[in-house]
């Protein structure tokens, strides 16, 4: 019987490697097989899952959540007109995770647990508010996994999205949420992109999400309850991750970045678990 010896690509580094091998050649990775005896496993650490649809799924299913919660609020609207067209209940949001602070009547100001700047990525406020930010989503995400890989995409989102807030947190008083700081992260990330590649292409590609940045910059000023904080914080996080992970032509996505991503997803569930268990137990 003919015994073959199947490639695989090394979950590593990306390099051709035998399936049978110790370990890769190229990096050294141990038993690079392992990975791919798992469907879902493989999946993963070859980086073919795409976090986009997932955070939009998460987004769309918590913005939902939250209206049920406190269906009885859209009966009795509040101010914004248009713009706070089907907004869940302030109080539903609260407990599902908005981050920021909260005032009360005494003059008592009250900061929202830590674990809420991660929470409240993926809550909004309204059906404008959900549906912008996820069409950005759709524009920006796909690019930014094609660029820096699908876990480096999931980190940067992340950290951009916990600097906006813990910035608004330092220079704003108020209760905050939603994924636009991560928007602006992902802005920054292509941004860096642009800039360091440079050439042509690169230089095109900079200037032209600089311009979108700057010009949604400045619609968040002409918007009331805008967190133009959240907005620069999330440029800067989203800006300053990529140059620390590098993107896909300097340097590949590694099994250390699918580690981290890893990590962090289950911190954000770990998040809202602390959430569900203070608010609802």
């Amino acid at each position: 019987m003919e015994n073959k010896t199947h490639a695989i690509l090394c979950p590593n580094c990306g390099k051709l490697v035998s399936r049978n091998s110790e370990e890769c050649y190229n990096c050294g990775y141990k038993k690079p097989g392992r990975v791919y005896s798992n469907q879902h496993m493989f999946k993963f650490f070859s980086g073919q899952i795409s976090y986009v649809q997932g955070i939009i799924i998460a987004c769309v299913g918590l913005y939902v959540f939250a209206i049920l919660l406190m269906p009885s609020a859209l009966l009795h609207p509040g101010g914004g007109g248009f713009l706070n067209l089907l907004a869940p209940d302030f109080g539903a949001l609260l407990k599902l995770g908005m981050t920021g602070h909260l005032s009360y009547t005494s003059g008592m100001v009250v900061k929202l647990p830590v674990w809420t700047n991660i929470t409240a990525i993926y809550l909004h406020g309204s059906l404008l508010h959900i549906l912008f930010n996820m069409l950005w989503m759709r524009q920006l995400g796909p690019a930014v996994e094609q660029l820096y890989g699908s876990a480096r995409f999931f980190l940067i989102f992340t950290i951009a999205g916990v600097a906006g807030f813990l910035l608004s947190g330092i220079f704003s008083t108020v209760p905050t949420l939603g994924a636009s700081g991560s928007i602006f992260g992902l802005l920054g990330a292509i941004v860096y992109y642009g800039r360091d590649r440079g050439g042509m292409f690169g230089q095109a590609i900079y200037r032209q999400y600089l311009q979108w940045a700057v010009v949604l910059f400045l619609i968040g000023f002409m918007m009331s309850g805008v967190n133009n904080w959240a907005h620069g914080g999330g440029f800067i996080g989203g800006y300053a991750s990529a140059l620390f992970l590098g993107y896909q032509e300097k340097k590949r996505e590694r099994l250390s970045d699918r580690y981290l991503a890893l990590g962090t997803l289950i911190l954000t569930i770990m998040a809202f678990l602390m959430t569900f268990i203070k608010n609802f137990v």
